[in-house]
């Protein structure tokens, strides 16, 4: 199997998109669907390793940094499983698009992540059921769009990510990538992650705090990645993310505006 440059180097640029939207804790985020460009009717995949520096919950100002390994597959029929995506399938067979459905987790928080949670109780893995669609109009820019549902305490929030990256090849072997992406919630998941119920507060000590459905962050990033050979390349990039509406005013919030990291190496195979 042959993977070109621009293939290895739009798998990067997606990656960090969704390394960089996630909270530090869910690494291997699942806010976009990143299918790797194998050639059509053949199979490929891509491992690696990522470190990150970032926080210990979203809204938290208490540092935390991590090494996660990554592993991602797609089979010729459309089939995918990996870290970074989920288990699902690509209904798709043109190279600029990519659509279909997928099964995902949200990793939940724990208490005794940070003190500010002291009292909060932890949220639970739960499994999440969803779709994407992806479209690249050039090998220079990619749209991205994805749906879960089943996150948070009563398996019932559901998340909308939307997400543009833009890749400028500064040589043979950079490649400067920039991006922006949101996220929108429903109350339920908002209110898992933001809100404090009434026997929260009992144990917490946060006054009562509840939410409503809209937009969760918003988040900008920029990575520079060096093409080490027509497989491998190592992706450094930082990210700007700031919490808005009702999670920004959250009592948990306690840093509106964060700046997280990463540098990985990938390999093609």
């Amino acid at each position: 199997m042959t993977h070109t440059l621009c293939h290895l180097s739009a798998a990067s640029l997606i990656a960090c998109i969704g390394l960089f939207s996630s909270t530090l804790a869910q690494a291997q985020a699942f806010d976009t669907a990143r299918i790797y460009g194998a050639a059509p009717e053949r199979d490929g995949g891509r491992i690696g390793v990522v470190a990150l520096a970032g926080h210990a919950y979203q809204g938290s100002k208490k540092s935390r940094a991590m090494l996660v390994p990554s592993l991602d597959y797609q089979w010729s029929n459309g089939w995918f499983a990996g870290t970074s995506n989920g288990l699902g399938l690509n209904f798709s067979k043109q190279a600029q698009f990519s659509y279909g459905l997928r099964l995902t987790a949200d990793f939940g928080r724990d208490e005794d992540r940070s003190p500010a949670l002291r009292g909060m109780g932890d949220i639970e893995f739960r499994p999440e059921i969803g779709g994407f669609f992806n479209y690249s109009p050039s090998q220079s820019l990619a749209l991205t769009s994805s749906l879960r549902y089943g996150s948070g305490q009563d398996r019932k929030g559901l998340l909308v990510d939307l997400g543009v990256a833009h890749q400028i090849p500064l040589d043979a072997s950079w490649r400067l990538g920039v991006g922006a992406a949101l996220t929108l919630a429903n109350r339920e998941a908002l209110q898992s992650y933001f809100g404090v119920s009434a026997a929260q507060a009992a144990s917490s000590g946060y006054a009562p705090y509840s939410v409503g459905a809209g937009l969760r962050d918003v988040r900008a990033n920029a990575s520079l990645t060096h093409i080490l050979s027509p497989r491998s390349s190592v992706t450094a990039g930082l990210s700007v993310s700031a919490l808005q509406g009702d999670a920004k005013n959250s009592p948990l919030t306690h840093q509106k505006t964060s700046v997280n990291g990463l540098v990985s190496f990938g390999y093609l195979f």
